[in-house]
């Protein structure tokens, strides 16, 4: 995946959170909308995660591809 893969995807979940939230304005979300928003932001969390590697990679002489998605436990819950 290449750094304007993730950034095309980070962008199209944006809009789908953006989406998911103005649907919701003054009625709520379903459970279903709120599990994929919960999804979104997520998967959205991931693909930055892993574009801030591969461009630390990448400044530092590394190859960016040998950064790899990072599951979403180690994502959420990583502390800076």
């Amino acid at each position: 995946m290449t750094d304007q893969e993730i950034i095309r995807e980070i962008d199209e979940l944006v809009d789908e959170e953006r989406q998911l939230h103005e649907h919701g304005v003054g009625r709520g979300l379903t459970p279903e909308e709120h599990t994929r928003l919960t999804d979104v932001e997520a998967r959205i969390d991931q693909l930055w995660d892993l574009l801030r590697r591969r461009r630390a990679k990448r400044r530092n002489g590394g190859d960016p591809d040998e950064e790899k998605l990072r599951d979403v436990d180690t994502v959420e819950h990583y502390q800076q």
